[in-house]
């Protein structure tokens, strides 16, 4: 009876979250945690950003002595009491250079590197207690080219800050898609028909032999055409320290609306955009640490081609982000880097200056980073959940060092959930604390809440700001009783007992 009754209040109190649904009393699904599943602690700085060469000074300013704050804030919001790891390259990579004495400037260089612009990141750097990873351009296919590049960074970053030297970007396509568009409108590609992976392979050991002895990266592939061939990278290149792959579940450019990998919210949140897409490199990370190194998803985001307006800037792209950054550390990836640059329609957050003073609009697909940053602090383990596949409910759970116990509950469905969640010995009986991420509408751009706190149509600072709603929840028995509005996700905060004996060190 007191379930019951625990029950219809439940889903009382749920109904001002979700007035457009009839608050109706149901049964419970029942979700029990479990034991540490078979994967790797989360390791600092997970969540970083990969921002394009040409969006630092947009975002982050031209003053090496006043970076924008509000840009620090929402950098640490993802990688909070931890060094987060800031890529800076994309499709620009191979459109940058440092200008190379009697040397032209090429005609697919778009973008220069300046002393000041690497003050910047420099800046922007040590205000995060960030590590950098640059792209240095490939694409150009001259060796003076990449060396002055590399050797200008180099100079300019000290080594305690440089995580790596990234050559190239999606090396696959440069004899797919014109590097620049000549004079005469003729489209001109940085190699010829017939490049294959053993020609960039080739190339990448000749470039990497005359660069600065710093740590590279690679080999920064998006297709799975040449995914397969990662052994064959890493076997060749020693000074690689850095596996780099890039992950767009979606593609809007070039594909039917007949294929599933067309931009629709129903596509973004199928299984196949987060589970299938994490899945699609856990034997490359299975094989980076079986040689000792680590492997990022250093780009990746919603809708490949600068994201799809209504799938990749709505709610589904913060319960789609949230799903796939557990997924990703699920298969033992060692982080992600989410592409960000102005004008992209899966952008983080737009920045703007008036009046001297920085101010930004988040996006919703920031809201649900911000929460797997909560949910899954440094050196946490996942724990296996169970949960009927049919209850629509997609659920993960972290055990902090500490001991504290973490569920994060994702309802990427219409339909109202009641979660009865069973959990473990060590934190069972403690009071917890349920934090939802809530919206309008799986389509809504605004008014996005974590905890009852939002950064509002803009912030000036890079903080939630509001009210709290963090609730507290008293055990039933051996379970938690939590109501999980129709697309919306929560998290549940289980300090571990004090009078708990130590835990034994999870393998």
């Amino acid at each position: 009876m007191a379930a019951a009754v625990a029950v219809a209040a439940l889903v009382t109190a749920g109904a001002t979250t979700d007035a457009a649904r009839p608050a109706t009393v149901e049964e419970p699904t029942v979700a029990t945690i479990g034991t540490p599943m078979a994967s790797r602690p989360i390791a600092p700085g997970f969540l970083g950003l990969s921002l394009e060469y040409y969006a630092v000074s947009p975002y982050a300013g031209s003053n090496p002595a006043a970076v924008n704050p509000v840009l620090v804030q929402l950098i640490r919001n993802l990688a909070p009491h931890q060094s987060s790891v800031l890529r800076i390259g994309g499709d620009s990579t191979d459109h940058t250079w440092s200008p190379v004495a009697g040397m032209p400037r090429p005609g697919g260089v778009r973008y220069t590197l300046t002393a000041r612009w690497l003050r910047v990141v420099r800046a922007l750097a040590r205000a995060t207690g960030g590590r950098l990873v640059f792209g240095i351009n490939l694409e150009a296919d001259s060796e003076a080219l990449s060396t002055a590049e590399a050797r200008t960074i180099v100079a300019s970053i000290p080594r305690s800050e440089l995580e790596a030297l990234e050559l190239g970007n999606e090396p696959e396509l440069y004899a797919t898609f014109k590097w620049y568009a000549a004079a005469d409108g003729r489209r001109v590609y940085a190699r010829a028909a017939g490049w294959q992976f053993g020609m960039y392979l080739q190339q990448y050991s000749e470039f990497s032999s005359v660069l600065p002895l710093v740590h590279l990266a690679g080999p920064t592939s998006g297709l799975p055409k040449w995914i397969g061939d990662i052994p064959k990278f890493v076997a060749a290149e020693p000074r690689v320290k850095l596996v780099t792959v890039h992950r767009y579940p979606l593609q809007r450019c070039y594909t039917r609306p007949s294929s599933p990998m067309f931009p629709t919210i129903a596509h973004l949140l199928a299984q196949s955009s987060s589970r299938g897409l994490a899945d699609s490199v856990a034997t490359d990370a299975s094989l980076a640490h079986r040689r000792g190194l680590a492997l990022r998803v250093d780009e990746l985001n919603s809708v490949a081609c600068s994201g799809a307006s209504g799938v990749s800037n709505v709610f589904a792209s913060a319960l789609w982000a949230l799903d796939t950054a557990f997924q990703m550390a699920r298969v033992g990836v060692d982080g992600v880097n989410i592409h960000t640059f102005p004008g992209a329609r899966y952008q983080l957050f737009t920045v703007s200056r008036r009046r001297g003073g920085w101010q930004s609009f988040v996006e919703p697909e920031y809201y649900g980073l911000m929460m797997f940053a909560q949910a899954a602090p440094p050196g946490s383990r996942l724990l296996s959940v169970s949960v009927p596949g049919a209850s629509g409910v997609r659920a993960w759970a972290t055990r902090a060092t500490d001991g504290t116990v973490r569920t994060v509950l994702i309802n990427d469905s219409p339909a109202r959930r009641i979660i009865s969640l069973r959990a473990p010995e060590t934190a069972r009986g403690v009071v917890g604390q349920l934090e939802q991420l809530l919206a309008p509408s799986i389509t809504a751009r605004r008014a996005v809440t974590l905890g009852g706190q939002s950064f509002g149509s803009q912030t000036h600072t890079g903080r939630l700001s509001g009210s709290s709603r963090v609730r507290a929840v008293a055990p039933i028995g051996r379970d938690y009783l939590v109501a999980l509005p129709g697309d919306s996700a929560a998290m549940l905060t289980l300090p571990a007992l004090r009078s708990a004996a130590p835990a034994r060190p999870l393998p």
